[in-house]
């Protein structure tokens, strides 16, 4: 049986971010990469336009450089509406601004493998709990729990919130999280990839997964 569409004020807009420095890729656009003859933020949409239950209704990109190379993939490429690289809150800035529908999705440029099911478990959690968003949660190499906090699904209602934490100099996802209803989706089942939010960081972390997919 199809799943219903969701109501219209389920609609998403999911974003990728892509605005950062890439200090520890050498300071080149990580979204931009190339793995596996795609650039990571072609693979960020492609898995977007996947989702288990239907893709969001709306696909942008926030970046901060090669605005021309990213609008060539043909989604808005929004910038963060505060200067200074300040980190995914601006990018989350960035989507609430220019968005159009009630809930943002967003995820990181360099996770390329994160679950297929992500918007659908995240939406779950945020009707059922009544929250004002929605983050991910996954075991690190140790099998302690993290949150995924750039892995975050949130109300259109929170930019004035998002605005004024950035205005005070604040950048931190999680600072600005716990001041608001926030459920927080465990991706432990057996049945989850161990590696889904496991992210690209360096050369090195890019060169080993193009190897392991060689393998």
């Amino acid at each position: 049986m199809t799943a219903p569409a969701p109501s219209l004020a389920e609609a998403v807009t999911a974003l990728v971010l892509a605005g950062g420095r890439g200090s520890r890729m050498g300071g080149v656009d990580k979204g931009l990469v190339r793995v596996q003859g795609a650039p990571l933020v072609q693979h960020a949409l492609q898995r977007l336009r996947a989702q288990a239950g239907g893709a969001p209704q709306e696909l942008a990109i926030n970046a901060n450089r090669h605005l021309a190379d990213y609008a060539a993939f043909g989604v808005p490429v929004w910038p963060d509406p505060v200067p200074g690289f300040v980190g995914p809150l601006a990018g989350f800035a960035a989507g609430l601004q220019h968005g159009r529908t009630p809930l943002l999705l967003t995820v990181p440029c360099d996770v390329p493998r994160f679950p297929l099911d992500l918007l659908q478990r995240l939406r779950h959690a945020l009707l059922h709990e009544q929250a004002d968003l929605a983050l991910a949660a996954a075991p690190d190499e140790g099998g302690v729990m993290r949150w995924q906090p750039v892995f975050c699904l949130l109300r259109a209602g929170l930019r004035q919130s998002l605005l004024d934490h950035l205005g005070m100099g604040e950048c931190k996802v999680q600072a600005w999280a716990r001041q608001h209803r926030c459920a927080v989706v465990a991706f432990d089942a057996s049945t989850d990839d161990p590696l889904a939010f496991r992210n690209l960081n360096t050369p090195e972390q890019v060169r080993a997964l193009e190897a392991e997919r060689a393998d």
